[in-house]
C-alpha cells in the first residue's frame, strides 16, 4: 500500500515537471509569433528594446526583495555582462528585425539550430573537441539552414535573406549570453536581465519616440508583454525548474518540440504555408540538432 501510495506520487510529480516543460516550449514556440506581430506595427528595435525593458522592471524589484546575490569580483562581473549583452541586448534586437524582414516559419527554424551555436562557442571556451557524432549532426542541421536561406524553402515572399541572416546573428548572441550565463550562479545571472536593460538605455530616445509605434494596437502591445512577461521571464523559470527536477537527460529532448508549434501556429495565425522544400529543411535541422545532442 505504501508503495503504491509513493508510486502515484511520484508519478503525479513526474506530471507536474513534464506540465512545466510543455509549458514552456509552448510560450517559447510562440515567440516567433508574437514578435511577427509585434514588429508588424511597432518598430523592430522598438520592439526588442521594450522586451528587456520591462522584463527589467518586473524582475528588478523581485531581486531585490529576494536579496540575490551580485556579482563578487571582475571575472563574475565581466561574464555577467556578456550574458547579458547577448542574451539580453543583441538577440531581441536582431531578432525583431529579423523576423520584419523574414517569416515566421524560417525564424522559427532558424532558431532551432541555436543550440549548436551554444555547444561550438562553448567548446572553444572550453578548449575541447567535439565528437564525431556532434559534427555528423550539426553538418545535418547546417544542411537544412542552406536549404531554408540560401535555396529560400517555403517559397514566402515575406523570407528574405537578409531576415533570415539577422536571425542567424541573434541565435549567435544567445549562444554568447548562455555559455557566459552558465559560468554563473543561477541567482547571479538573474541580475543579466536588468544589466541587460541599463545597455539599451543609451539607444532608449532614439528607439521609443512616439513615431515608433503611432499605429500600434491592442495586438501588438498583448504581443510586447507576452515577449517581455512570457518569453522573457516564464519561460525561463518553467524551464530551468523542470530540468532540475527531471533532469536534462529526460527533459531537455522536449525542445525538439519547440520548431513544431512555431511552424504550427504559423500556419493557423498567419496562415503561412508550410511546402515540402520547408519541411524537408525543417527535418534535417531537427534531426542534425538532435544527432548533436545525443550523449
Amino acid at each position: 500500500m505504501v508503495d503504491e501510495v509513493a508510486a502515484q506520487a511520484k508519478s503525479r510529480w513526474s506530471g507536474f515537471v513534464h506540465a512545466a516543460a510543455g509549458s514552456a516550449i509552448l510560450i517559447w514556440g510562440a515567440t516567433p509569433l508574437a514578435t511577427r506581430i509585434a514588429v508588424l506595427a511597432i518598430d523592430p528595435l522598438a520592439v526588442g528594446v521594450l522586451r528587456t525593458l520591462l522584463a527589467a522592471l518586473l524582475v528588478l524589484p523581485l531581486a531585490l526583495a529576494l536579496r540575490l546575490r551580485y556579482p563578487h569580483n571582475g571575472r563574475q562581473w565581466l561574464l555577467l555582462t556578456i550574458s547579458a549583452i547577448g542574451g539580453f541586448v543583441i538577440f531581441p534586437l536582431l531578432f525583431g528585425l529579423g523576423v520584419r524582414w523574414t517569416s515566421t516559419s524560417h525564424a522559427a527554424l532558424i532558431v532551432a539550430a541555436a543550440p549548436l551555436f551554444t555547444a561550438i562557442i562553448g567548446a572553444v571556451v572550453e578548449r575541447r573537441r567535439l565528437s564525431p557524432g556532434w559534427w555528423l549532426g550539426a553538418a545535418l542541421a547546417m544542411a537544412g539552414e542552406a536549404v531554408l536561406i540560401v535555396f529560400r524553402a517555403g517559397g514566402s515572399s515575406e523570407a528574405s535573406v537578409a531576415g533570415d541572416l539577422m536571425v542567424l546573428l541573434a541565435n549567435l548572441g544567445s549562444a554568447s549570453g548562455y555559455v557566459a550565463g552558465a559560468r554563473l550562479a543561477r541567482d547571479i545571472t538573474t541580475w543579466g536581465i536588468v544589466v541587460g536593460a541599463l545597455c539599451l538605455l543609451p539607444i532608449v530616445p532614439f528607439t521609443l519616440g512616439p513615431a515608433a509605434w503611432h499605429d500600434a494596437g491592442l495586438p501588438a502591445w498583448g504581443a510586447v508583454a507576452y515577449l517581455a512577461l512570457g518569453a522573457t521571464i516564464l519561460g525561463y523559470v518553467c524551464w530551468y525548474w523542470a530540468l532540475r527536477q527531471g533532469g536534462i537527460a529526460r527533459i531537455g529532448t522536449m525542445q525538439f518540440l519547440q520548431p513544431l508549434v512555431a511552424l504550427v501556429l504559423a500556419m493557423l495565425v498567419l496562415h503561412e504555408e508550410v511546402t515540402p522544400p520547408l519541411a524537408f529543411a525543417g527535418m534535417l535541422i531537427v534531426a542534425g540538432v538532435a544527432q548533436a545532442q545525443r550523449r
